[in-house]
């Protein structure tokens, strides 16, 4: 059974893409999700500064460790004018100032959802060309458009949710490897 680490790039505690992870986690039945958000583990905001008078705080640590100890990722980063939200960068930031790569090396499957048609692509985009530097290996990639018409808590609208199902298989057949 692998260890997979799955979480919202939003701060947000009403996140549509929290929601969006946790659907996704209740299809995982063969491996243990550990859930994470990101609001429950506050950072400064990232400088060369703050890093020499403060060192590396202790929730970067922590998550650097659970990083460590993960076989793959689900992480689904909500779209912010066009762009990825500051926390998760700032997050990322962190944990890159540590010996190995942020995600090293680890099957990612990668989401956004918004309320509008374009399903944050704007931040998946931009997250396909920068994440494999931060050590993602991108197994998948998915967008959610229009998230109140294509969510709900039973699941997703059926185009969607085959869709999803594998970019999942995926994830998990990486994992597996």
């Amino acid at each position: 059974m692998g260890k997979i680490v799955a979480f919202s790039g939003s701060l947000s505690r009403n996140s549509i893409n929290r929601k969006l992870v946790e659907l996704v986690g209740l299809k995982i039945t063969d491996h243990e999700v550990h859930y994470v958000n990101l609001a429950d583990l506050p950072l400064p905001l990232y400088s060369s500064q703050t890093e020499n008078e403060l060192g590396q705080p202790e929730n970067a640590n922590e998550l650097y460790q659970l990083f460590g100890q993960a076989d793959g990722f689900i992480v689904s980063v909500p779209e912010y004018n066009s762009s990825i939200p500051a926390g998760f960068k700032n997050m990322v930031d962190w944990l890159s100032r540590n010996p190995e790569k942020v995600f090293r090396g680890k099957p990612v499957l990668l989401m956004s959802t918004s309320p509008g048609g374009r399903g944050g692509r704007g931040a998946l985009d931009h997250l396909e060309a920068v994440m494999p530097y931060w050590g993602a290996d991108l197994v998948g990639v998915f967008s959610l458009p229009k998230f109140g018409e294509n969510y709900s808590d039973q699941g997703l609208a059926d185009d969607h949710n085959a869709d999803l199902d594998q970019r999942i298989t995926l994830l998990l057949n990486s994992i597996n490897d």
